[in-house]
């Protein structure tokens, strides 16, 4: 906090020296973008998969950059997993300053078609092991009285579409679930807030792309005419991890080139 009269522009607000950042899903993806970003402002870092072998070039990685990376292993479906991971962490480090609930998934098919163990999947990885990796993370967090809880959330999180039912159930829940658990633990000094990508080609999303016309349909919808790229996160998840974002929390914030003001393809003119 700054102290009165102090000049805002004096200040590094962006700066994670001294801070541990937990990303979890960090094998691939924007997990590991998140985990770049998060370095490069000078966080160290816990990152976590279910088969934590996978995390050796991203170790290599984060460490070319002269920060820590830890490997752990994580199974979002298993709380004792949950548990163990953010213990480690934490014996490692001897503190955790922010979480970054990156870990999920989908399942692409008709509602129709949809199994329970399919319904089971998403929603157990995307929004119950969310919440239980914040419990286990804000554990850690109330003691010191700070903290920051960031939760990937999705445009699906406020948007419903076609073929992704589970996976807008539990992104919205994701979203209603940041919002509880701000209320709960701001008198803790802990922020919690959802960071919302739009649509992204990630390799969940990769088989979308394939489809010219489908791309250029989202293009049409997308104020800003492209869909997004990883570092387009960059800005919002350092923001959400520093100082900056004190007073912020509670919030879902897209990051979506616009697509949630609910543009819609131009009909083309009609000639005379």
């Amino acid at each position: 906090m700054l102290a009165k009269g102090e000049d805002i522009m004096s200040t590094d607000l962006f700066d994670l020296t001294g801070k541990v950042a937990v990303v979890t899903g960090a094998s691939r993806g924007l997990g590991q973008y998140f985990g770049r970003a998060l370095a490069r402002a000078g966080a160290d870092l816990a990152i976590t998969s279910r088969r934590p072998g996978s995390l050796g070039p991203f170790r290599k990685e984060v460490e070319a950059l002269g920060r820590q990376a830890l490997p752990l292993e994580l199974d979002l479906r298993d709380e004792q997993s949950i548990d163990r991971m953010v213990e480690d962490a934490h014996r490692h480090y001897g503190m955790i300053d922010i979480l970054v609930n990156n870990a999920g998934c989908n399942v692409r098919k008709p509602s129709v078609e949809m199994t329970w163990e399919d319904w089971n999947l998403v929603l157990d990885t995307n929004l119950r092991g969310t919440f239980f990796t914040a419990r286990a993370a804000a554990r850690k967090m109330i003691p010191r009285g700070k903290g920051r809880i960031i939760n990937i959330g999705s445009v699906a999180s406020v948007f419903g579409y076609s073929g992704i039912a589970a996976y807008c159930a539990s992104r919205g829940g994701v979203k209603q679930l940041t919002m509880s658990l701000a209320d709960e633990w701001g008198i803790h000094g802990i922020t919690v807030n959802c960071l919302a990508p739009g649509w992204f080609k990630t390799a969940q999303s990769a088989v979308l792309y394939e489809d010219r016309e489908w791309v250029e349909y989202l293009c049409d919808r997308i104020p800003l005419k492209r869909p997004g790229v990883p570092t387009d996160l960059d800005g919002a998840v350092v923001f959400l991890a520093s100082d900056a974002s004190e007073y912020v929390t509670g919030q879902t914030i897209l990051v979506d080139g616009g697509i949630s003001t609910g543009a819609t393809r131009a009909v083309p003119k009609k000639k005379n």
